[in-house]
């Protein structure tokens, strides 16, 4: 694919076929897991120093890079904190509303930390942590309603940088990727724990991937990243429809898949590149429609808006562009040194970029036709590294740094 430079940052979208729920980001990378808010009237461009900033949490989070989930009265996350893994909720005024009992032991590896997202599903909040428990709390006080060791049950793996996976919903279920044998993927249920299926078949190591869910009138799947393959799995029993084979260098695998009109995208960082891979009209098959090597994103996520993907690119030090290319054709529409590579997502026509290097938060056009940053400022509330996901929900836009999360007025004037 041809690349052009330019002065300008991107990002990408990545859809499921999940439902949104009004302002609500019930999950890792949005309502429907796309990185994408269905917000209106948002800010175009904002004052010298940033928007107006609301609040920094009131209570000391931990360390950790777990984005926050947000619904109409409340906002989730987690933290480490000597080795113990808790779970917060907090108002939307940033003041501690519960914080739950330790989850750990915590992964104590390389970036010790919280990886994972809290997914809210009524009036439950479902978690695992980086060391393969999955908990379902009370929103409402934070108690346990049941957890399960997933080592224990299905002899999941604590992978390289600890486990990174964002639990899905679907139905009745609470789907996650333990990478055992013949466990793979397994659903459990939501309200008891137990388990309703598992891969049998498939005892591919788990990657650091949230997996999306694909549904309409013909195809109802769960596809996710395992350290080897890109995989469908039926919902109904757990049967496993299709695999492609996709290693990559490290088995990272961090971002999820993004699914649009019959394609699914993925991509890894690496140097492993993209692939775009057409489903079958049952969801039971697919093959390869293109593969790109520059298109390179190491754990940021994707983001697609009107027919173009964007994204970032990995340069093998850590550091990396931005990208955006065609979704049909993988041809690159620009590539722009901005910063630093790093995480974003999309509301009302912009891409909210966080560069990790040096924790600048960009407001960008999303256009093919460049990267142009409009407005800029720098993260100071906080400690340690710019992983975690930006959140735009309710008109704010929610940043975390380590200990703290920080809450930003975004809404049109």
């Amino acid at each position: 694919m041809k690349r052009i430079a330019t002065p300008i940052a991107t990002i990408i979208v990545f859809t499921t076929a999940m439902a949104a729920v009004g302002a609500d980001w019930i999950q890792f990378r949005g309502p429907n897991r796309d990185g994408k808010s269905s917000e209106t009237g948002l800010l175009k461009s904002w004052p010298e120093g940033g928007p107006k900033k609301l609040w920094t949490s009131d209570v000391n989070l931990g360390s950790g890079f777990a984005s926050v989930s947000v619904t109409k009265d409340a906002i989730y996350t987690a933290g480490l904190f000597d080795g113990q893994e808790i779970v917060f909720a907090l108002g939307l005024d940033g003041k501690l509303k519960w914080k739950s009992a330790p989850r750990g032991p915590a992964f104590d590896g390389y970036m010790p930390g919280t990886r994972t997202t809290p997914t809210v599903d009524g009036d439950y909040v479902y978690a695992m942590t980086s060391t393969g428990k999955v908990l379902c709390l009370q929103a409402s006080d934070g108690k346990e309603k049941w957890s399960v060791d997933t080592r224990k049950k299905f002899g999941a793996k604590i992978i390289r940088w600890g486990i990174a996976e964002s639990i899905l919903i679907v139905d009745d279920m609470a789907i996650c990727t333990p990478g055992g044998p013949d466990a793979t993927m397994v659903a459990l249920n939501k309200l008891t724990g137990k388990t309703i299926w598992r891969t049998k078949g498939l005892s591919d190591i788990s990657a650091y991937c949230s997996p999306i869910l694909i549904k309409d009138d013909k195809k109802n799947l769960i596809v996710t990243m395992t350290g080897d393959n890109v995989i469908g799995v039926s919902p109904a029993g757990g049967k496993v429809l299709w695999k492609y084979p996709y290693r990559g260098r490290c088995q990272a695998h961090a971002v999820s898949p993004t699914y649009h009109d019959g394609q699914i995208f993925v991509t890894s960082g690496y140097n492993d590149g993209a692939v775009m891979l057409k489903l079958s009209d049952d969801g039971k098959s697919v093959k390869v429609a293109w593969k790109d090597k520059g298109f390179d994103t190491h754990h940021g996520g994707v983001i697609l808006v009107d027919g173009n993907v964007y994204g970032t690119t990995w340069n093998g030090n850590g550091d990396g562009n931005w990208i955006c290319a065609d979704w049909k054709s993988g041809k690159t529409k620009f590539e722009a040194s901005w910063k630093c590579k790093g995480s974003m997502v999309f509301a009302d026509g912009m891409l909210y970029c966080y560069e990790e290097k040096g924790g600048t938060v960009g407001l960008a056009k999303a256009s093919p036709s460049g990267f142009e940053v409009i407005s800029s400022f720098k993260m100071t509330d906080g400690e340690g590294k710019h992983w975690a996901h930006p959140v735009v929900a309710g008109g704010v836009l929610y940043v975390r740094h380590g200990s703290a999360l920080n809450a930003y007025d975004v809404k049109g004037k």
